[in-house]
């Protein structure tokens, strides 16, 4: 059966799931923000309570700022010494 799911923004997104499968409550929209299952009405107190969490938001919780610019300063000394090829 289809079940549709909105995001704060208002993107409409509608999915196909199986008799007897497990629909979710939420659904990552395309523009990145928590989609909520149509007709649902206490989606505005589940956007306060349950902010979005970013893959950048994931990342920081594994490595601090000043850890991923050493990282990226790294991998572009690599990059200008060779070690990394240029792909075209």
């Amino acid at each position: 059966s289809d079940v549709a799911y909105i995001c704060p923004k208002g993107h409409r997104t509608i999915l196909p799931f199986a008799e007897g499968a497990e629909i979710p409550d939420e659904w990552e929209c395309r523009c990145g923000a928590v989609a909520h299952r149509e007709g649902e009405n206490d989606q505005e107190a589940d956007e306060i309570a349950k902010p979005t969490r970013t893959h950048w938001d994931m990342l920081l919780e594994r490595r601090s700022e000043e850890e991923l610019k050493a990282l990226l300063d790294k991998r572009l000394q690599m990059h200008r010494d060779g070690w990394i090829p240029d792909y075209e």
